[in-house]
């Protein structure tokens, strides 16, 4: 929230001309004494204070009053407090003292939220000071944490109803490439041009972020032998010996029988292996 705070400054200046011509006496008594007394000039001048509405609830609710935002601990701020905070900015906001510049609310990964964290946010996001809610997700149809029901994203329909959906696309080959070599430029590691071909392709086959994790570990292989500049063989060298999610759960249906607790149910979904006397304890 902005504040404004309007002062007077005095500014001295030079006396004008008909200040000049009243210091004479002989002109006094025709009119005009009150125009040829000199005036202080007064400048207005605006002070905007940035504070958050939590800054101005701790100060209110606080014996210690400002100094409480320096004492780390804040407690609970009671709901009276709040809502005459609320009503005061409020009358400032109609009055033209203040202006309201609402906060941003980045939620990553939002289908992890259940019902109850999508029903305060619902309930939240009516009020006037409500932040700019954005939310993330990479999910399609699925269930409702906390429910049975499903729905696009994992967001009840009543809230994706108030959002304003972004579409993404993914990434091209050529947008790949230039996000490696971004990223080999901030991690300081030198990448031949082969090299950077070779990451591109396995980026695209696989997964974006499976690359970047490659680029350190080919670095450190290239060190190894001596070298200061990462060739292609380094990224071959660390591709065999990290798997990425489609090489690993094929690794783990090849070999599953050697696992513990993950063989594969005849609808080719992970489950839990029981011995005939645990089945027979539980039928």
């Amino acid at each position: 929230m902005a504040s404004n705070m309007t002062t007077k400054v005095p500014e001295s200046r030079d006396l004008t001309r008909i200040e000049r011509i009243g210091a004479h006496s002989h002109i006094r008594g025709l009119g005009v004494d009150e125009l040829l007394q000199p005036k202080e000039l007064q400048k207005r001048k605006e002070v905007a204070h940035l504070v958050t509405l939590h800054e101005i609830d701790v100060i209110n609710s606080r014996t210690q009053g400002f100094l409480a935002l320096f004492s780390g601990d804040t407690g609970e701020i009671k709901a009276e407090v709040r809502e005459q905070i609320n009503a005061k900015v409020s009358e400032w906001k109609e009055e033209g003292k203040a202006d309201i510049i609402p906060g941003v609310l980045f939620i990553d990964e939002v289908h992890m939220l259940d019902i109850e964290c999508f029903s305060f946010i619902n309930r939240a996001i009516e009020s006037d000071f409500a932040p700019i809610l954005i939310t993330a997700t990479n999910r399609g149809i699925t269930r409702i944490r906390g429910t049975n029901y499903q729905s696009p994203h994992g967001i009840p329909i009543d809230l994706l109803d108030r959002l304003v959906i972004i579409l993404t696309t993914p990434y091209s080959e050529k947008e790949i490439r230039e996000i490696l070599k971004i990223r080999c430029s901030e991690e300081d590691v030198d990448m031949n041009e082969e090299a950077l071909i070779v990451l591109t392709k396995i980026a695209t086959k696989s997964s974006l972020r499976y690359a970047l994790q490659l680029i350190t570990t080919s670095h450190l292989v290239a060190l190894k032998r001596k070298a200061t500049q990462v060739t292609q063989e380094d990224i071959r060298r660390v591709y065999s010996l990290f798997l990425d999610e489609a090489r690993s759960e094929e690794f783990l249906k090849q070999y599953e029988q050697h696992f513990m607790f993950n063989e594969l149910n005849g609808n080719g979904v992970a489950g839990d292996k029981v011995s005939p006397t645990e089945s027979m304890e539980t039928t």
